[in-house]
């Protein structure tokens, strides 16, 4: 019956594909273009295809198979690095938009879930979903506390439905990696797993609610991102309730002015929120859309849905920083340093070669006002270039790419004389300041003093010990040899003194400078000029 299943929904998208001339599109120029005149013989695609143009083709074909592969044209339309412009831009348009499911699927899932009646777990709740889209639909109830929230439910059989479609995905995947020269540069197979990925975490209400918790408390008695409430008594691996945003949505230009929130202000907001979760926090909202962000009576943001969150290693949070400032001073011999450095492009590359094509694409972008400037076309052209050298972007850099892109097209929506680089250049030189400069020693001094002073007794055991070990088991040493390591362990044990004699001095020094008076301050210069000395001293 499964095996059934899966053949007739192969005929349904090899139908759609052919009337949307998809399969014309990729197999016109390989060795398997007879293939095209072959399907026009099976009795289902004995019809006339569409005359649209190829990138509206391509959208309609998707809406036409359905919410999962309209959530896989979604996840495509962000890899504009990979895709023609036309085809990204036709691919932006998708809504996942659905009808609900009937309400009563939706009372008994919840109370399957909660354990309880709809009844017995709010004191009001609309059966009338306030939205439905392809993995989840919502309704509004109200707490017995008397608090407003919004109930979210994931579709009931959604996950065979899911895994048949991606199964589907991934043959139609391998087989156009075969056909098509290109397609191993496009990676079809590995942006299927990817969304496979993405699409089944979508499915799991406590890790959506993880992560809104996460991101709430990050910005707690923030002035710039407010975040819902979780309420984990009503929430499940199926249901999720959190507290109901009321706020206009960010796309709604014309009542934000007239509600009197200063769009101006509003974009440079967005942009310092963006780049707080990517560096400050190293959590970010990867869906930031203008469907999941609202503004609140006050003039802060408001987020909502949480399924799809990124993060950067501490490595990659430094090198895009570099990378950002480098590009700001036109330093394009340091943005390819940086590219090698990282391992981004393999280490053996001819760092003239790629400081010259760097140049070459992002040189003649300075001859536009600064305004004009997209911030996250100039990232994914570095990609683009990167990628000739042998790039292979991360999943987390493209989640990066998407979300600077959407933040920055939403404040150039709001304020279309946005100067995004203005904002973002003066909090990156901070944060690298805080991570590499005398405030991020000092942090890291203060974060690791007590490791370092647990550890250092230990450390001539340890050697000892390591030395008795390989004399026990029968190795010889020379006598030579023995008396350098010996004098070796004295100059460490001695070194190892003296640093942590110059952590303590260094702390004391801390102190000092912590004093309002400048003699002390005056102390605490020299305290850390004597710490670093006792470091240095061998």
């Amino acid at each position: 019956m499964k095996a059934l299943k899966q053949f007739l929904r192969l005929i349904k998208i090899n139908r759609v594909l052919t009337y949307y001339q998809i399969d014309s599109m990729v197999l016109s120029d390989t060795k398997f273009a007879w293939f095209v005149w072959f399907n026009r013989l099976f009795p289902w695609n004995w019809r006339h295809t569409s005359a649209a143009e190829r990138g509206e083709r391509i959208r309609l074909a998707l809406e036409e198979l359905g919410p999962i592969f309209i959530k896989l044209g979604q996840a495509l339309s962000t890899r504009k690095d990979l895709l023609p412009y036309d085809i990204a831009v036709e691919l932006a348009k998708l809504q996942d938009d659905c009808p609900p499911f009937d309400e009563k699927h939706s009372v008994e899932l919840i109370e399957i879930a909660l354990k309880q009646s709809v009844g017995e777990a709010f004191a009001e709740f609309d059966p009338n979903p306030m939205a439905s889209a392809s993995i989840a639909q919502v309704h509004a109830a109200r707490l017995h506390s008397g608090t407003e929230v919004v109930v979210k439910v994931v579709r009931p059989d959604i996950k065979p439905i899911i895994e048949q479609d991606v199964a589907i995905m991934f043959i139609l995947a391998k087989l156009f990696e075969k056909a098509v020269k290109i397609a191993k540069r496009l990676h079809p197979v590995e942006v299927v797993a990817e969304f496979e990925k993405t699409i089944l975490d979508e499915l799991d209400m406590i890790r959506e609610a993880a992560n809104a918790t996460q991101l709430k408390r990050n910005f707690a008695d923030s002035d710039l991102l407010y975040v819902p409430e979780i309420y984990w008594s009503h929430t499940t691996e199926n249901v999720m309730t959190m507290e109901r945003i009321r706020g206009i949505r960010i796309s709604e230009t014309e009542k934000l002015i007239e509600a009197g929130i200063d769009l101006t202000d509003l974009s440079a907001k967005g942009v310092i929120i963006f780049f707080t979760q990517v560096f400050k926090h190293n959590f970010f909202h990867a869906d930031m859309h203008p469907g999941n962000i609202f503004v609140l009576p006050d003039g802060r943001y408001a987020a909502i849905d949480f399924g799809i969150m990124g993060t950067l290693t501490p490595e990659d949070q430094r090198y895009l920083a570099e990378n950002f400032l480098a590009f700001f001073n036109r330093d394009y011999l340091r943005v390819s340093e940086l590219h090698i450095e990282s391992e981004w492009v393999p280490r053996d590359t001819r760092v003239n070669e790629l400081e010259s094509a760097i140049r070459s694409v992002c040189e003649p972008i300075w001859d536009r006002p600064l305004k004009e400037i997209s911030f996250g076309m100039v990232l994914m052209r570095l990609f683009q270039t990167a990628r000739r050298f042998g790039m292979e972007v991360q999943p987390q850099l493209v989640l990066l790419q998407k979300t600077l892109l959407n933040i920055e097209g939403l404040g150039r929506q709001l304020d279309d004389e946005l100067d995004l680089w203005d904002t973002a250049k003066p909090f990156l030189e901070d944060w690298m300041q805080d991570r590499v400069g005398p405030k991020g020693l000092l942090k890291n001094i203060k974060n690791n003093l007590p490791f370092w002073m647990e550890q250092a007794p230990t450390l001539p055991g340890l050697l000892h010990g390591t030395l008795s070990k390989l004399s026990h088991q029968g190795l010889t040493i020379q006598s030579e040899q023995l008396q350098r390591l010996e004098q070796k362990l004295d100059q460490q044990n001695k070194q190892q003194r003296n640093r942590a004699l110059a952590l303590v001095i260094a702390l004391l020094g801390m102190l000092a400078y912590n004093q309002l008076d400048s003699e002390y301050q005056l102390y605490s210069f020299l305290l850390w000029g004597l710490s670093i000395g006792l470091i240095l001293k061998r």
